[in-house]
């Protein structure tokens, strides 16, 4: 296939398409051979300038924007392997891959400068804007293989900063959460291993620590705006229970807050 500009885009005719699902907020998504189509909307020319960037730093674990089909859907590489919300096969181990990869992402979009004009679809504040941030690093959005690890659904990539992402990444890969199948003492570990992975420095690991609840709870304010405004899917997923979830996840690591500190910076 022939390599494509970034104004230059391939215009795909609409052949046999099969269904993907298991996301919460995107819809449409379908697999196409060895691609995936989905909706398009303003922000997908600023997430393809991104991709291509990604591509061009040499980062990996990413998939490759490709342009769009006859119906104007965004058309991406599709990425072979196993997709889990659950986090339980990744070991300590693994996680610390999973904290290498989103660094290598981080170090490898530092040097991106967007478009004139770019538009982004982040759906919450971030406490700052160093840099352009996946914003949903989370099992559900990493694709596991023997090969390596790459992360998908990068609808809702725009300006943040490192420890915001790394913080809302830690709680859904360690899990951390009222509901985890995990001890205390051992989500404690499996953070430290994440963070260890990304290689944090220790002056910023205090400071990431204290990201995790306010990060955690901006979930659950997202929601519950969302559910009071009618707006979708936010409401949706506020009448599901979701809500509830990440309010009961924010105080279950604000209650634990001492032991993360002192496992992280050990």
């Amino acid at each position: 296939m022939k390599r494509l500009s970034l104004h230059s885009w391939a215009v795909y005719p609409k052949p046999t398409e099969q269904p993907l699902y298991g996301g919460n907020v995107a819809g449409g998504v379908v697999r196409v051979g060895d691609t995936v189509h989905r909706p398009a909307g303003p922000w997908s020319s600023s997430v393809d300038a991104l991709l291509l960037h990604l591509e061009r730093a040499g980062y990996e674990g990413a998939p490759r924007a490709l342009g769009y089909d006859q119906a104007g859907k965004q058309v991406l590489s599709f990425v072979e392997g196993f997709v889990d919300p659950n986090p339980s096969d990744l070991d300590r181990e693994r996680l610390a891959d999973a904290g290498r990869e989103i660094r290598d992402f981080h170090d490898a979009v530092s040097s991106f400068t967007p478009p004139p004009g770019s538009v982004w679809n982040v759906a919450i504040r971030p406490d700052r804007e160093d840099l352009i941030c996946h914003h949903d690093l989370a099992p559900w959005n990493l694709v596991r293989s023997q090969s390596g690890l790459v992360f998908i659904d990068w609808d809702g990539a725009g300006p943040g900063s490192r420890l915001w992402d790394l913080a809302y990444a830690a709680h859904g890969f360690v899990p951390l959460g009222a509901g985890s199948s995990v001890t205390d003492l051992e989500a404690a570990h499996r953070l430290a291993s994440l963070v260890d992975g990304y290689g944090l420095a220790d002056r910023d690991r205090q400071e990431f620590v204290a990201q995790l609840v306010p990060r955690i709870r901006s979930m659950y304010n997202l929601l519950r705006q969302g559910h009071r405004s009618g707006r979708q899917p936010w409401s949706r997923l506020w009448c599901e229970g979701h809500g509830a979830i990440w309010l009961a996840d924010a105080e279950y690591v604000e209650e634990r807050i001492g032991l993360w500190n002192s496992t992280v910076n050990a």
